[in-house]
């Protein structure tokens, strides 16, 4: 029946065109997103899933960024404390020949003690510099905290966060502290490392064993300070093997992330051709099937 008020075969061509028009259009923002999932209705439990991943990413973000800092700070610590161990020219190294040679009988131990202020005086100046960003472990004050957590990693499972930390003791590194209870200001035996001064001292039997003290005191310490150091070194490898990993952790969530939501370009670049075609066949079959209705009218000539 012909029906000049209701055209069915332009309706279904219409019905067509708007569910090509619609796909084409989902098509054009996948491949100008390059998401297939770009908003919750396009997939609320994907979409839902990716954005909780993507927060997990800004923190382990930060994990890295604070990774960074600390192994900067550790670094400048580590630096310090193997410049005070020192060597044969300088450090507590040189500090321990030198009360070792002031046994010898009727040396000037007047000029020794020159150089032993000066060795006193550099790894003092080495401590108070050895500081980053504010922070310095060996030269504290009261204002040092005793313990610092270092930010090394970011979890969550289901909706509870865990952040991991290395905990350092402070005093594990200082050599001067406001109370005097550092590995080299300490006092015992009545003078520490610090202040150790042998220009009075004699070849008598009593000063021989005050440098005797003093040597032991020296060689104590640098055993101290060696250990401090050894002790950043660990930590420096294992800040390094958490960067490494959170790096890989944070490329493994953008891969998952990209499984989720992204688009395949071959897939939807394919699409595309398929839906203009479509979309050209459907405007022409719509163009017939409007035309049809003007043979009505030669029914009435």
């Amino acid at each position: 029946m012909s029906s000049l008020l209701t055209n069915s075969t332009a309706m279904t061509a219409l019905q067509t065109l708007r569910s090509v028009s619609s796909q084409l259009a989902t098509t054009q923002t996948r491949i100008s997103t390059g998401q297939r999932v770009s908003t919750a209705s396009d997939n609320a439990a994907y979409w839902s899933i990716a954005t909780s991943m993507r927060a997990d990413n800004a923190a382990l973000s930060a994990v890295s960024d604070s990774l960074g800092l600390s192994a900067a700070t550790v670094d400048t610590e580590y630096t310090a404390l193997t410049s005070v161990v020192g060597d044969s020219t300088g450090g507590l190294t040189k500090l321990q020949s030198l009360l070792v040679e002031a046994k010898t009988a009727g040396i000037d131990r007047t000029k020794i003690q020159a150089d032993v202020t000066q060795i006193q005086q550099q790894m003092k100046g080495t401590a108070d510099a050895a500081t980053f960003n504010g922070v310095n472990w060996l030269s504290t004050t009261t204002a040092t905290p005793t313990t610092v957590d270092l930010v090394s990693s970011y979890s969550r499972v289901g909706s509870t966060p865990t952040t991991g930390s290395i905990n350092l003791t402070v005093s594990t590194y200082s050599l001067y502290t406001s109370s005097t209870s550092g590995i080299l200001d300490t006092v015992s035996g009545g003078a520490s490392v610090n202040t150790i001064d042998i220009s009075t001292l004699t070849d008598a039997a009593t000063d021989q064993a005050t440098l005797d003290t003093y040597i032991a005191k020296v060689t104590g310490a640098i055993n101290s300070v060696a250990s401090a150091a050894a002790n950043l070194g660990a930590v420096k490898n294992r800040i390094s093997t958490n960067t490494d990993f959170v790096k890989s952790l944070m490329d493994s969530v953008d891969r998952g992330i990209g499984q989720l939501v992204d688009a395949d370009m071959n897939q939807e670049s394919t699409r595309l051709a398929a839906l203009q075609v479509q979309q050209q066949l459907g405007v022409q079959a719509l163009s017939i099937a409007n035309n049809s209705s003007q043979s009505i009218l030669s029914l009435f000539r």
